[in-house]
């Protein structure tokens, strides 16, 4: 990899240069000031022990506002999301897929552009910068399908979509049933479009390339395709050394980790012969902690397994303390991401929490 990957996105994304506290602080006048904040936080704040202006001038300052309750979130009305300072600007909303109960609702109006520049900068960093892509992936109130597209007008590539709704999947499987027909509804129309249009790139989710690995007479690169990107579900060891063996060989496949909620954590490096790889999520808008499962303050140290908790610091969204559906392995810093990461995700749930991971 010839490309500095953390010089390039901050030249094309400045704020990843801002201190991590000056950003804080930063985020604290805008989402809590009458001015600039959600209707959703203003109303939090009147609830708070402390003042998030006054008090709140570091990252460790965050830890003041305890566990984030994702329940606040889900009950949110979207008008009561958006920040004051964006209400001229034109916005999307997006909701997650369901995986632990009802969905969330998110705002989006600077946060889209900002997945696709630093997105892109890893794919270039790969060589890999024009083509058309097939998205394999959840639409309708979902991120990852406008995602795809808003990637794709960046080099005015074409971008094709199949018909894909997650939460049948799921629904199928809370309810007993089996999930297997309406996944080989999402494999035959991504079959068609393969053969039809012979695409770039292909997103999709781990557990649905498993599922289009079963039924294509041949690798994905006889379809045309130079790169697979996969994200949403999680893959083992065992599942990614049989893809790397027959159906992706010839062709680059980058993993990221992440959700409606996080964005994207970006792989650091290719996975060869099933190994794992790693993942890191660009400070200061987001920070993932691996923690004790029984004490969300105590960080653990490099190597050792623990829950994700996720800050996320962004204009659009300010989410402090979330406690993830994973657990992870954390890892020091990358040469081509100078900040900690995660490696060998898997998922955790607890006794009181029924997560259905589904196909996304």
């Amino acid at each position: 990899m010839t490309l500095d990957v953390y010089a390039e996105m901050k030249r094309r994304v400045p704020d990843l240069a801002v201190a991590p506290d000056d950003w804080v602080r930063r985020m604290m006048r805008w989402h809590f000031s009458r001015e600039t904040g959600s209707p959703f936080w203003l109303t939090m704040r009147e609830e708070l022990p402390f003042d998030p202006l006054v008090d709140v001038h570091r990252l460790d300052d965050l830890a003041l506002f305890g566990l984030f309750d994702k329940e606040r979130l889900r009950q949110a009305t979207a008008r009561d999301l958006v920040p004051m300072g964006f209400s001229s600007k034109r916005r999307r909303f997006f909701e997650t897929g369901g995986t632990t109960g009802a969905p969330c609702r998110i705002v989006d109006v600077t946060t889209g552009a900002y997945n696709v520049a630093i997105y892109r900068v890893m794919l270039e960093a790969r060589g890999l910068r024009d083509g058309d892509a097939l998205a394999m992936t959840p639409s309708g109130p979902h991120a990852y399908g406008t995602f795809v597209g808003r990637l794709l007008d960046e080099w005015y590539g074409n971008t094709y979509y199949i018909d894909f709704d997650p939460r049948w999947v799921k629904a199928l499987i809370r309810s007993g049933q089996s999930p297997d027909g309406y996944i080989q509804h999402l494999v035959a129309q991504t079959r068609q479009v393969l053969e039809r249009e012979r695409p770039t790139f292909l997103f999709t989710t781990s557990k649905l390339l498993l599922a289009l690995a079963e039924i294509l007479g041949s690798p994905l690169a006889a379809y045309g395709v130079r790169a697979v990107c996969t994200g949403g579900t999680s893959c083992t060891a065992e599942e990614r050394r049989f893809l790397l063996a027959d159906h992706v060989s010839g062709v680059t496949w980058i993993d990221t980790y992440g959700n409606t909620l996080m964005g994207h954590a970006l792989q650091a490096d290719a996975p060869g012969n099933g190994a794992a790889h790693s993942y890191h999520l660009p400070p200061p808008q987001a920070y993932m902690r691996v923690v004790d499962p029984q004490d969300w303050t105590r960080e653990l140290a490099v190597g050792q397994r623990g829950r994700i908790l996720l800050i996320t610091l962004l204009e659009d969204l300010f989410l402090p303390n979330l406690l993830e559906r994973d657990s992870a392995v954390r890892t020091g810093p990358h040469p081509w991401f100078p900040w900690d990461g995660v490696t060998d995700v898997q998922p955790f749930v607890e006794d009181e929490e029924t997560a259905t991971e589904g196909v996304y």
